[in-house]
């Protein structure tokens, strides 16, 4: 495994668990998952750039564009949630209620 391979594996994962162990609030999250789709467009890009093809060269881009569509989606959530809830907390959540 090369250090490159190693380092963006390791952001990833620690994205992830990020997102699993530390659910306390919203923004939390939504931050967990921006750093695990920043580290897959940075591999997704150099990924690209190893293999000197052209046919994987709008893969990164469109994933860029589906990240900036998820965080637009999850900070509209954000402002909806503190709005009607009055803080983002995870635990003050309930589908139940509604």
């Amino acid at each position: 495994m090369t250090p490159v391979h190693f380092a963006f594996s390791s952001t990833f994962l620690l994205g992830l668990t990020g997102l699993a162990f530390h659910r306390t609030h919203l923004l939390s999250a939504l931050l967990c998952l921006e750093g695990m789709m920043l580290s897959l467009f940075i591999a997704l890009s150099l990924w690209t750039l190893q293999l000197d093809s052209t046919s994987f060269s709008t893969s990164p881009m469109l994933l860029l564009a589906f990240s900036a569509c998820e965080a637009s989606a999850g900070l509209a959530l954000l402002v909806a949630t503190a709005r009607t809830h009055g803080s983002d907390r995870l635990q003050n959540l309930n589908l139940l209620q509604c």
